[in-house]
């Protein structure tokens, strides 16, 4: 893979980058400071599994801002053909029960292909010309926390991208983990003891609030973030 299409990776810092989007200019870090991002790309307006990924992800807005996290849409397409999808989708789309849609967050042209390079949105044996599904979610300090890649067939899930968003922000704020499937308000994982001394201390323990399968896995109640 040749140079321009790197990509950062978790734990990296994400790519400082300005553009022109649907919403005007934005400068990103700096307009997101101390804010959750999903940076998400699609291959093309006016393509219907996108569409039905716009409307999902516009009308999950407020629940985003709810938990501090703004949206960020990209693709490879000129602002004049974002605009006329996104009347489009607000004029004249139905799907799953959600209509009159309007797409508030700010879109990124890309024309350039400079954002979907520095972020390793275009996959040479995909496209040259078009962004793959990504998503990155992207930390208040303006670190890479999730990278998620989805097929040109298959829309994504904005309920589970919501629910890892919940997920680090608890780890985060609580110092815990999650298991499978988890969903707010159940169970999380405590963090292994790192001894022999903290691990015995860890199974004899009948601390309050806590299940200790073995030494290495005990889970403990959790309030909501």
């Amino acid at each position: 893979m040749s140079e321009e299409y790197k990509m950062p990776l978790i734990g990296d810092k994400a790519p400082a980058f300005k553009a022109e989007t649907t919403q005007g200019l934005i400068n990103f870090p700096e307009d997101y400071k101390g804010k959750w991002v999903i940076l998400f790309s699609h291959p093309a307006d006016f393509t219907p599994v996108c569409t039905t990924e716009f409307m999902t992800f516009a009308s999950m807005e407020k629940e985003f801002a709810a938990i501090n996290c703004k949206l960020i849409g990209l693709s490879i397409d000129s602002i004049h053909s974002h605009i006329a999808w996104l009347r489009t989708i607000k004029e004249k789309i139905e799907f799953n029960g959600m209509k009159d849609v309007e797409v508030n967050f700010p879109v990124i042209t890309d024309l350039s292909m400079e954002v979907a390079k520095a972020f390793g949105m275009l996959h040479p044996n995909s496209s040259t010309t078009a962004a793959v599904r990504a998503v990155f979610v992207i930390d208040p300090q303006g670190v890479v926390r999730t990278i998620l890649y989805y097929p040109s067939s298959t829309g994504r899930n904005i309920d589970e991208i919501k629910r890892l968003l919940v997920a680090m922000q608890t780890a985060d704020k609580h110092k815990i983990a999650t298991p499978a499937n988890w969903k707010p308000g159940e169970d999380v994982i405590v963090p292994p003891p790192g001894s022999c001394g903290t691990a015995k201390e860890r199974v004899e323990a009948k601390e309050e609030g806590t299940r200790v399968v073995d030494w290495f896995m005990t889970f403990k109640t959790c309030p909501k973030i």
